[in-house]
């Protein structure tokens, strides 16, 4: 390999990762000039397309991390200035997992990963696990969300029931798992790809959530094609550079009634004749779906 050659990470941990380069997998060190670069962000995560080198037949480095079509972040937790926490970069599908049962849908929680999914250009598709403890009337928010677009699948990681069709929407795609913890993501991805054995724990009796049960984001190429990345378990998920005079364009139902609005720069929070206000109160969107865009702007501190 003398000049640098192009692969994908599918693995990153502690200075080194895992290069998929015509489909073998090798572990390369990062450049020195590449870690001392300042920057705003993660150097390299996984879905990262990168120039590798080999200096010696022992040895691989990675030289430049190339730019990212579409990245998936959240912001650091904790104290102090807030930084981008990039999970997953170049996705092309986000599988956001909640199910029936426990731990119970939190939809304020679905519509902060649909609209992180509008900001990043990335197609969303919603799964709901655990189709086998479905109770009647359980998914009429469903409606809902597929009136504005989004699919929702129904499945069951431990009947199999609906996997063909998951299995199907990942074909061919850069897809990544992403949910709170113990939604069953490992479950899922342990039917698609049996030979990984995730690891998997069991929702907490005392607290009613999930444990985390990946602790180190993984890319994993499936064999029709296509690859799957597995990443740990969200609980709260901020967003990352969204402007929020962009956020109402993250809510696809909003389309129609923005240009209807008296005032151009209109918040859809307190202005007179606001036709999103108006299209809200005449149930033509869904209340609760404008409550979680009116929280997001409170977050924001607009």
């Amino acid at each position: 390999m003398a000049d640098p050659t192009q692969g994908l990470v599918v693995r990153s941990t502690a200075g080194f990762v895992d290069v998929r380069i015509d489909g073998d997998v090798v572990q390369a060190r990062m450049r020195g000039r590449l870690k001392n670069t300042p920057r705003t962000t993660d150097l390299c995560v996984i879905g990262d397309q990168v120039m590798v080198s080999r200096p010696d037949k022992l040895s691989f480095v990675v030289v430049e991390v190339l730019p990212r079509a579409s990245r998936f972040s959240r912001m650091q937790p904790g104290r102090g200035p807030r930084k981008e926490d990039v999970l997953v970069a170049n996705l092309e599908q986000l599988m956001i997992t909640f199910c029936h049962g426990r731990p119970p849908l939190n939809r304020r929680l679905l519509d902060r990963f649909l609209v992180i999914a509008e900001h990043q250009c990335i197609q969303p598709v919603v799964v709901m696990n655990k189709s086998d403890l479905r109770e009647p009337g359980d998914a009429d928010w469903q409606k809902t969300y597929e009136s504005i677009g989004y699919p929702v699948l129904s499945v069951s990681a431990a009947t199999g029931a609906g996997m063909g069709e998951l299995a199907g929407a990942l074909l061919g795609k850069i897809s990544a798992f992403v949910g709170p913890s113990g939604v069953g993501k490992s479950s899922l991805i342990n039917r698609i790809l049996p030979d990984l054995e995730l690891k998997i724990a069991s929702v907490s009796d005392h607290h009613g959530k999930g444990r985390h049960t990946t602790r180190v984001a993984s890319l994993h190429s499936l064999p029709q094609g296509g690859f799957l990345a597995d990443t740990p378990g969200i609980r709260e998920l901020g967003t990352w550079a969204l402007p929020i005079e962009h956020l109402d364009q993250c809510f696809p139902e909003f389309t129609v009634y923005r240009p209807q609005c008296a005032f151009r720069s209109c918040s859809h929070t307190h202005e007179p004749r606001c036709a999103v206000v108006d299209a809200v109160n005449a149930g033509d969107i869904d209340r609760g779906r404008y409550e979680s865009y009116v929280r997001l702007r409170e977050e924001a501190g607009a």
